[in-house]
């Protein structure tokens, strides 16, 4: 059997799973999900406790029987906890603030950036700071939702607008994410 297949989905209070006519809906304090269940397939709730069992051991079972498992577990942590994704906006001049429903960003473009924010997710910024690394922290983009994959798209169309340049590192990451930086025109100067 799959690992990820076998593996328990704790189901917190307060989140109820249905199952009806291949699909899993997810009820909880953060809002209403789904998943897909590939046919024959069994979701049991028991004892706050989920799992996942495939009919057979043929291959298209065994591929499937995972990703069920994790599309459910994704759904039922959403709708109880929901998903963070932290950006860091490092550069001097660029900015970002969140005004109702839209994200305005200055990325160094001659007009300012414009993201409206998808139904479901929110954002925060917080002011620049100085930081140990060379360049500028302007400013950490929070956003929280309760759907994983919508959360994760739309982190990457922002951090598409600014990737990370290697030189200076400026531009858009994800807190946490290693840049691995090149030497520029300098350090063949000092060779010399």
């Amino acid at each position: 059997m799959s690992r990820i297949g076998r593996a328990i989905i704790p189901v917190p209070s307060g989140v109820n799973i249905d199952v009806k006519d291949g699909v899993a809906t997810v009820k909880g304090p953060k809002g209403t999900l789904t998943a897909p269940v590939p046919e024959n397939f069994e979701i049991k709730v028991e004892n706050g406790v989920a799992s996942v069992h495939r009919p057979d051991d043929t291959k298209a079972s065994r591929s499937m029987h995972g990703l069920t498992r994790a599309l459910l577990n994704n759904a039922v942590v959403g709708a109880s906890t929901g998903f963070t994704k932290v950006l860091e906006l490092r550069g001097v001049g660029y900015r970002a603030e969140v005004a109702g429903k839209t994200l305005k960003l200055a990325l160094g473009y001659s007009h300012p950036v414009e993201m409206t924010l998808p139904e479901g997710l929110t954002a925060t910024t917080t002011a620049s700071t100085p930081t140990s690394e060379n360049g500028l922290l302007a400013a950490v983009i929070t956003l929280t939702g309760s759907d994983k994959q919508q959360l994760g798209d739309f982190a990457a169309d922002l951090k598409a607008w600014r990737p990370v340049e290697p030189y200076k590192g400026k531009g858009l990451r994800y807190q946490g994410e290693k840049v691995i930086r090149k030497v520029g025109k300098q350090a063949d100067k000092k060779k010399k």
